[in-house]
């Protein structure tokens, strides 16, 4: 091995290259820290299988807690800035190399930043050191990621990346801000709707680039024609209005003009997503997973509009991101992520099946569930079945890809 020359090749920047891995030096420690997909995967699905339920369980009054801040806003805060940020790190973590054919963070530098992740799920769990101290080390996790991102994109001068490292720098001030207001005793509201904000850009950036691009790639292995519609001023439009709605929607959340714009994107995002003609990949979940996820995108926009123009509960319109949108779009990510970049075959089995069934139903529940302002029995029963299906998609994705991401990749061998 030692007088092998090392070969790094550079995919192009499009959405699939998040499939394709370059030819690296060989690692020799564990399996586990070889790629930042593997511990932010596991760590993001075993957090989400313990804190949903626990929520429910506080909101329903069945157990007491004892967090940095109110069970509400560590709900909040936990799900916005603590679990997605784990997915963000391990998909882009991965990708990045894919771009820039770079090293990737692995080791020691990778088990520090996963560790300083934990290190905030815990202190704000408990609180120990201080409502200061807590937060910035809470918040530093966010901070670190935002910083390896821009000195990936510097490094590697690739600057068609920069909105992404600006949509993570801009997530980790609305973290900051998040514990500032909290700190002081005021409305985290603001820095809610730039989070969910920001979410829904990623999603329409990032989400629509790699479903056509998946879907496109399995309907050429099929022959199946034609293929989705390329990238076009429309998609460019698509994203331009969610872009707009977001930021009407952080200066006048109550606006009608907002809402308005919401509807229009809602609207236009479906029909781009029409456009990709997903429907024909149903054979392959692992692949119709992903236009699953960006209808739920699409919806979003729709009931967000529908929130602020007064027709829908607030939380249910929200829900229909968090719960349906991101739980859709990041277990199809994680999934296709671990199979392809450890060497298996990517293929959705019986179990991956199931798990695309459970976060789907979760949200489902979730999001027909009467607003919990005055809960009931019904109400709790509701949440609780919907906690059960959405967390156990992420419970049941630690069990059957955990062991696939703790072992070495079959290529490897």
């Amino acid at each position: 091995m030692a007088g092998k020359p090392i070969e790094i090749r550079v995919s192009q920047p499009t959405a699939a290259a998040s499939d394709y891995e370059p030819s690296f030096p060989p690692y020799d420690g564990p399996a586990f820290f070889s790629f930042g997909f593997r511990p932010f995967f596991l760590g993001a699905a075993l957090f989400a299988a313990v804190a949903v339920p626990a929520w429910i369980l506080i909101f329903a009054g069945a157990i007491g807690s004892n967090f940095l801040y109110a069970p509400r806003e560590w709900h909040v805060h936990e799900m916005l800035f603590g679990f997605l940020p784990a997915v963000m790190a391990g998909f882009l973590l991965t990708a990045m190399p894919n771009w820039t054919g770079r090293m990737p963070l692995r080791g020691m530098p990778l088990v520090s930043l996963w560790l300083l992740w934990l290190a905030g799920r815990l202190i704000v769990a408990v609180a120990g050191p201080g409502p200061l101290v807590s937060a910035v080390v809470e918040a530093s996790f966010l901070v670190a990621l935002a910083g390896i991102v821009w000195r990936e994109i510097a490094a590697a001068r690739m600057w068609n990346r920069l909105p992404i490292g600006a949509l993570i720098s801009l997530y980790a001030a609305a973290n900051i801000l998040f514990h500032v207001l909290s700190l002081r005793g005021t409305s985290t509201d603001v820095a809610e709707r730039l989070a969910l904000s920001i979410i829904l850009m990623l999603l329409t950036m990032i989400g629509g680039r790699v479903t056509p691009a998946f879907t496109g790639e399995y309907l050429k292995e099929q022959r199946i024609t034609p293929p989705p519609a390329p990238f076009s001023r429309f998609d460019g439009l698509s994203i331009l209005l969610v872009l707009i709605a977001a930021l009407s929607w952080i200066v006048l959340p109550e606006g009608y003009v907002a809402g308005g714009l919401f509807v229009a994107a809602g609207a236009a995002n479906l029909f781009r997503l029409s456009r990709w003609r997903g429907w024909m990949a149903w054979r392959e979940p692992l692949v119709f997973i992903l236009t699953v996820g960006y209808g739920w995108v699409g919806l979003s926009l729709l009931a967000l509009g529908g929130a602020i123009l007064g027709v829908l509960p607030a939380a249910n319109a929200v829900h229909v991101l968090t719960s349906g949108a991101v739980g859709a779009m990041t277990l199809a990510i994680m999934t296709r992520a671990s199979l392809g970049h450890t060497g298996r075959l990517r293929h959705a089995g019986l179990m991956t099946v199931v798990i695309y069934g459970l976060v789907n139903l979760g949200a489902i529940l979730r999001v027909f569930t009467p607003a919990p302002d005055a809960p009931t029995g019904m109400t709790h029963l509701l949440l609780g079945m919907a906690a059960v299906a959405w967390s156990g998609a992420y419970f049941l994705f630690a069990l059957v890809y955990g062991q696939i991401l703790v072992r070495p990749s079959l290529d490897e061998s």
